[in-house]
């Protein structure tokens, strides 16, 4: 994903990776937006649920998923 921001990304992905390394992934209950946010960071993350997502988005994610990871390896070597 870092690599291609531009590829054909969808929100099955994002919900994949989400799971996969411990966010927290919120399908759309009402409108077209899903939230993406981290137990160890503050805000969240909405994006559109249109196919494909747009580069920006996929930067953002990118971005946060990098400091959830970090977030959690600081917090476990804290304990």
């Amino acid at each position: 994903m870092r690599q291609n921001p531009k590829g054909n990304w969808n929100t099955g992905h994002l919900e994949t990776v989400s799971k996969a390394i411990g966010l927290r992934y919120t399908p759309p209950k009402r409108g077209s937006h899903f939230k993406i946010s981290s137990p160890h960071l503050p805000g969240i993350l909405t994006v559109p649920s249109k196919r494909p997502i747009k580069p920006p988005y996929i930067k953002k994610f990118v971005a946060l998923a990098e400091a959830h990871i970090s977030a959690a390896q600081r917090r476990a070597t804290e304990q």
